[in-house]
């Protein structure tokens, strides 16, 4: 180099100094490290990955090549920036994705410090730093930090991964401003109402999710902001919102007013903090009004599959008047005890012998022999015990249901080639036999509605039909019975007094305990609750299912 252009040279970089600042700093390294035309403050030299020292680089050396590449990353020197990282062909693109994404105008960093070790990349020393950035949109201020990296013959590199342009960015994922993409802030699902948003309520918050993944929602606007999107732009995160837009959303089933109720029924002090769940349906549309659960196994009152105890004597009753040709007034003598298939049972305590006693009689005070002796001689033929599960199926609608939203049920049982003392258990909702609380209010509503309607929770989600129409006969011998339950049966004592009302309680043996039930109808809704460790039905279910009949 002759004499002149080192004086002009030395004038180049005395002027560059009295700037002072980063982007100072950039060019000056830049010129000085061999580097032409690109920004890039390494040059041509590479880090080489495989050499790694096992001793992070000092606090003050990692702030030096940090600077280095935020400031060519804020003056758009992208190559610059990426040849300070350990990978310089995936970080060049990544940045440029960075800056299109966010529709970059300006960039600016500051407080870079060094915090020591770091704790997530070996041999590495972590620094922070402010990242300021001027987007469509808006202004976005976050904090950020990089990993530095020694290689064993001294060179240093900024380690790449995503999260060096946003905190916790995934590969495949990237960022965006402007109009916010559709996911990005979520969709609001909302009661029949329109308005009031379901996850408010601590039992729906879970299906709430899972509606507002799954379901088609309308309406809405999108607002603006940063965002994050996956590899098919579809929203992911909001990051940062400039203006904010009205959500879509998704309207369902349920009435809020009614599902305060259950919400609160469920807590009923008289449970004593027993797991307890609870369905509401429109007996005439099968819509379903409300849901609510407590404990901690999830929700029991569509999942809750346990043996539905007396409540099954609903089902019984009508597969003995379509298939055996009985009546109210048919013959059911309840004794005190029962053999079957070599099984003794028993009633439940309080249940007097009566060998007198008519079904309609062994319904309203829930007498097991008498439904076992019925349910065994008429509908057990040859060993076949089937004709329960098809009156279940065929009649009541029983089968694998879709609600709608993609939220998970589980599907109730009656097996059809039930064997041994299971054959006379079945007919008391024993053995084998299980439901959950929906599709006891679904039976309910069978009744009162004399058809079924397939509960859902999303207007106009299909709904299954049963092949065969419950006839007007059964269906006027069941509602005349579960009438006087509810007057004059089991279930007056809590249910006693109210207009229209027909139900039927069960209790349950389930290992050491018992579970109680209660299923019911009024004018309006048919309801169901199940709780578990309950000592009977009209005394734990009871309570709950009275509060959503009355509203109250």
């Amino acid at each position: 180099m002759n004499r002149a252009v080192k004086i002009g040279l030395a004038g180049t970089c005395t002027a560059l100094l009295a700037l002072g600042g980063i982007g100072t700093y950039n060019i000056l390294h830049s010129l000085t490290s061999g580097s032409v035309g690109d920004g890039s403050s390494q040059g041509a030299r590479t880090f080489d990955s495989s050499a790694v020292s096992s001793t992070p680089p000092s606090d003050a050396e990692s702030v030096k090549l940090t600077r280095a590449f935020l400031d060519s990353w804020s003056q758009r020197h992208l190559d610059g920036a990426a040849s300070d990282t350990d990978v310089p062909q995936t970080a060049a693109p990544a940045l440029r994705d960075y800056a299109d994404g966010l529709r970059l105008k300006k960039l600016s960093f500051a407080h870079i410090l060094s915090a020591g070790p770091s704790s997530v990349t070996s041999g590495a020393t972590k620094v922070t730093f402010d990242v300021t950035a001027q987007v469509e949109g808006g202004t976005w201020s976050y904090s950020s930090a990089v990993a530095v990296l020694k290689s064993t013959n001294g060179q240093l590199a900024v380690h790449w991964n995503n999260s060096v342009l946003y905190p916790g960015l995934d590969d495949g994922q990237s960022l965006t401003a402007g109009r916010l993409p559709a996911g990005a802030g979520g969709v609001k699902v909302v009661a029949s109402d329109g308005k009031t948003d379901l996850s408010r309520f601590a039992s729906l918050r879970d299906i709430t999710a899972t509606i507002g993944k799954n379901a088609k929602p309308t309406g809405g606007t999108p607002g603006t902001g940063v965002a994050v999107v996956d590899g098919g732009g579809a929203g992911v995160k909001t990051l940062k919102v400039f203006s904010k837009g009205r959500p879509a959303t998704v309207r369902t089933t349920i009435d809020a007013g009614l599902q305060t109720v259950a919400e609160e029924a469920v807590k009923d002090a008289h449970l004593q903090q027993k797991p307890a769940g609870t369905v509401a349906l429109d007996w005439h549309s099968g819509h379903i009004l409300a849901i609510a659960h407590t404990g901690d196994d999830g929700d029991i009152a569509l999942n809750g599959i346990k043996s539905p105890g007396s409540t099954m004597k609903i089902i019984t009753s009508a597969a003995l008047f379509d298939k055996a040709g009985l009546t109210p007034n048919s013959p059911a003598p309840c004794t005190d005890s029962l053999t079957a298939n070599s099984q003794l049972f028993h009633n439940d305590s309080g249940v007097r012998p009566n060998t007198q006693a008519s079904l309609a009689q062994a319904f309203t005070v829930s007498c097991n022999t008498s439904f076992i002796k019925d349910g065994f001689h008429y509908l057990v033929h040859d060993g076949d015990a089937s004709a329960l599960n098809d009156e279940a199926v065929n009649v009541f609608g029983m089968g694998s249901w879709s609600i709608g939203g993609g939220v998970a049920t589980t599907d109730p049982s009656i097996p059809a080639d039930v064997q041994g003392g299971d054959q006379a258990a079945q007919f008391i909702g024993q053995g084998k036999v299980t439901a959950t609380p929906l599709f006891m209010a679904s039976v309910a509503a069978t009744v009162r509605d004399a058809g079924f309607e397939q509960p859902v929770i999303l207007p106009g989600q299909h709904q299954e039909t049963a092949p065969r129409p419950i006839s007007a006969r059964t269906a006027g011998y069941l509602q005349s019975m579960m009438r006087n339950v509810a007057t004059s049966g089991t279930a007056a004592p809590r249910l006693g007094g109210l207009v229209g009302v027909g139900a039927k309680t069960g209790t349950a043996e389930e290992g050491d305990h018992t579970n109680g039930w209660l299923t019911a109808y009024n004018s309006r809704v048919s309801v169901a609750a199940l709780v578990e460790g309950g000592s009977s039905g009209v005394d734990s279910a009871g309570y709950v299912v009275r509060r959503l009949l009355t509203g109250s």
